[in-house]
């Protein structure tokens, strides 16, 4: 990693924290006195921020995560009963809308490896969000709620298209059709997240897996992350034909020689993305 990336580079507004230090970006949602619930306006940052991370350079991993007792508890529903939120104008409905850059297509596109740090409670967006994420951590006072069919509607950013895979048609029906609140072992249980920690422990924690996941040849680990969203929707023939492509333009960078030759050395590798 080079010496700036150790270097730390933040950027604040009121709804939306971004830094970037030791190749880790993290954003953080700072709305807090209302549980970190989305305004229009953080739409529109959280997509950048995480565009933002996907092209620097320096960046390896990007954690999200949120201040105060919630992770995110969805769109803000308060401003929109007032008229001025999200989804505030009922009769004035687009059929043409454009979800391309918005926060659940971008994460999903993403090649850096993402991490969810659920701070607190996940509901709606929030959970949404957080499963759009690869990898999930919970504090242990955290909880994901799938209530959308409580509040009379679906979950509408990717949930419905990433419960199945997650945890089979069964379960996923079961969790989505009864609008269940789960604590964070049971999410852990279920297979919706990763790791469960004391409260306390949960930014140094998720920052440690990071780190591990940053000091490994980035080329490569977005190649694999590219391959898994690929394998997807392909049969097994055709995705070994795209993993042997991948591997033959890896095996021609700088960091395979070096993880090889680090590795023969029996020392730590230092790679650079090239």
């Amino acid at each position: 990693m080079t010496d700036s990336a150790t270097k730390v580079r933040a950027e604040t507004s009121d709804e939306v924290l971004y830094d970037v230090s030791e190749g880790i970006a993290t954003l953080t949602l700072n709305r807090p006195e209302r549980l970190n619930t989305i305004s229009g306006p953080m739409l529109a940052q959280i997509t950048q921020l995480l565009i933002k991370a996907n092209e620097d350079p320096e960046v390896r991993v990007v954690i999200v995560t949120g201040t105060g007792r919630a992770f995110c508890a969805g769109l803000d529903l308060v401003d929109a009963t007032q008229g001025s939120g999200i989804g505030s104008q009922p009769n004035n409905v687009s059929v043409n809308l454009d979800l391309r850059n918005t926060p659940p297509t971008v994460l999903f596109a993403m090649d850096k490896p993402t991490i969810c740090a659920l701070n607190g409670s996940a509901a709606g967006y929030g959970l949404d969000t957080a499963l759009g994420c690869d990898i999930r951590v919970m504090a242990q006072s955290a909880k994901m709620a799938a209530a959308f069919v409580k509040r009379g509607v679906v979950p509408e950013s990717g949930g419905t298209w990433i419960l199945p895979r997650l945890l089979g048609w069964s379960k996923a029906a079961e969790l989505i059709f009864t609008g269940r609140t789960l604590t964070a072992q049971e999410s852990v249980d279920m297979g919706l997240a990763s790791h469960v920690v004391p409260d306390a422990e949960l930014p140094a924690y998720a920052r440690a897996l990071a780190l591990e996941m940053a000091a490994n040849a980035p080329l490569a680990v977005q190649s694999a992350k590219r391959l898994m969203r690929m394998g997807l929707n392909e049969t097994f023939n055709d995705h070994v034909h795209h993993v042997y492509l991948q591997f033959l333009q890896l095996i021609r960078t700088h960091d395979f020689r070096e993880g090889m030759t680090s590795f023969l050395e029996k020392r730590p590798a230092e790679f650079k993305a090239r």
